[in-house]
């Protein structure tokens, strides 16, 4: 079974990133957890049929301003056109991203920095293992998308770099 305190934290990590779902089972229990705009919790035995609790969503109104529209339009080519040329470094997996080997290390690299297609650019920590992420390429780190100790997604984007 699961604990009051286990669930919260679930909630909590699972509030600070973007995952919508989370499913964790344990000693014959089920924990279900989603935010699709709230988030809804059901826990259940696995052994019997489960009880669905559903929690209401409210549903966000629309207002039709084509001012903003163009604009959000405009301003998101520009932003394209920023990165057009610039090689991701992405996630190769869910955990959790460190910056640097040890909290008083200093990092790994940073903006400016160039790196070449063995350079180490980060740690992710899967299931208590520690997994040093190469660059792939050889080039500049442009920009770092994620903070230290930040809960990342499969392929989620971690840092821009200018190929060479």
């Amino acid at each position: 079974m699961f604990k009051i305190s286990e669930i919260k934290e679930l909630i909590k990590l699972l509030d600070q990133t973007s995952v919508h779902e989370l499913e964790v089972e344990n000693e014959g229990f089920r924990l279900s957890i989603r935010k699709p705009g709230k988030t809804e919790v059901v826990a259940v035995q696995a052994s019997q049929p489960a009880p669905v609790y559903s929690v209401p969503q409210a549903v966000p109104a629309v207002q039709a301003t084509p001012a903003p529209a163009a604009a959000e339009t405009a301003a998101a080519p520009a932003k394209e056109d920023s990165d057009a040329g610039l090689h991701q470094i992405v996630s190769p997996m869910v955990g959790t991203f460190y910056s640097a080997p040890s909290p008083d290390s200093p990092s790994y690299v940073q903006v400016g920095d160039k790196v070449n297609e063995k350079s180490i650019v980060c740690i992710l920590e899967a299931m208590k293992l520690m997994n040093e992420l190469e660059a792939e390429v050889k080039g500049e780190i442009v920009k770092v998308l994620v903070e230290n100790g930040q809960l990342v997604e499969y392929g989620q984007p971690l840092f821009l770099v200018k190929p060479e």
